[in-house]
């Protein structure tokens, strides 16, 4: 069984934290407009670059294409590289492979380029079949809109057939991107995880942070705003002897923050993180993530702490 990535896919093993576009243009959940600006988000952009976080994970409906239009602004003002990745909706009414096209070249057109490195499929589709989706990943490749291609939030199962399907063209499956963080471990209780690493599949972990709820800022008594203060209502109240727990490794690891403990987990299991950032300061705080390792010792730490509240 291949475990090793292949040579086009290759470049998101390399990397060991990205940053995720969610937080740019949407208004609904991340208040932007009001919590956070374009130019706080393109200084965001301009510290992940130079801190060395060189991989971007956008979306066509954040924001209805707006993170897609910052981020293709912010590319334009750098001349570092950038990997760009983005994802497709499959909306009930896209029910042929052109849907797929068309939504490829719209987001092409946003952010102002001629292919991007890593193009998903943000859902299990509902009215079309994931095999149809599949072989239209085959052209978009083939037609060289992108460099590779992964899935977003597809169980076992449905990751399977789409892998089948590309291996048929010699295609790999690049990645499988999925919440996962220490308030959330169903991949690894799933197998979803372990299947990933059997087939060189790079698991991109979205939500690394939990909406902030690993960062320690909220509290019973300072609760996050209203849509993820009922997301997380179930944890608040039995959060805190991990949060500590966090805290003092973070001490132990020469004053890393709870948040960057928490993405450090991330990495240390294998995975890509990609926290977003609505600011400069978030944006350097992340990336500090990056480029050392919790002991074994502080992992199953970590792990026993979470295994009492995480799904």
């Amino acid at each position: 069984m291949n475990n090793q990535p292949s040579k086009e896919t290759a470049f998101l093993h390399k990397s060991e934290i990205g940053l995720g576009a969610w937080q740019w243009g949407d208004r609904f959940i991340w208040h932007y407009g009001r919590s956070h600006t374009a130019a706080d988000a393109e200084a965001a952009f301009h510290a992940s670059i130079n801190a060395g976080v060189n991989l971007i994970d956008t979306a066509e409906v954040y924001g209805n294409g707006n993170s897609e239009r910052l981020t293709g602004q912010f590319i334009q003002n750098t001349d570092k590289p950038v990997l760009v990745a983005t994802k497709f909706f499959p909306f009930p009414w896209r029910i042929r492979k052109q849907g797929l096209f068309r939504a490829l070249k719209n987001s092409l057109e946003r952010l102002s380029l001629e292919k991007v490195d890593l193009y998903q499929i943000h859902w299990p589709p509902v009215t079309s079949s994931i095999e149809l989706l599949a072989e239209a990943m085959v052209e978009i490749v083939k037609a060289g809109l992108t460099r590779a291609v992964g899935v977003s939030n597809f169980d076992k199962s449905q990751m399977q057939r789409v892998y089948s399907v590309l291996s048929h063209h010699d295609i790999p499956l690049a990645s499988n991107q999925v919440q996962y963080h220490l308030l959330d471990r169903r991949i690894e209780k799933s197998g979803l995880l372990a299947r990933c690493q059997e087939l060189g599949i790079r698991v991109i972990a979205y939500s690394p942070l939990a909406k902030g709820m690993l960062t320690g800022k909220f509290t019973p008594r300072n609760p996050p705003p209203t849509v993820r203060a009922r997301e997380y209502s179930w944890a608040l109240d039995k959060i805190e002897p991990l949060i500590n727990l966090m805290r003092e490794i973070g001490q132990e690891q020469q004053g890393k923050t709870p948040a960057q403990v928490a993405l450090n987990w991330l990495i240390c299991k294998g995975t890509l993180p990609i926290p977003g950032a609505k600011n400069a300061s978030q944006a350097e705080q992340n990336a500090a993530s990056a480029g050392w390792r919790l002991t074994p010792e502080q992992v199953t730490e970590l792990d026993e702490a979470s295994d009492k509240i995480a799904r």
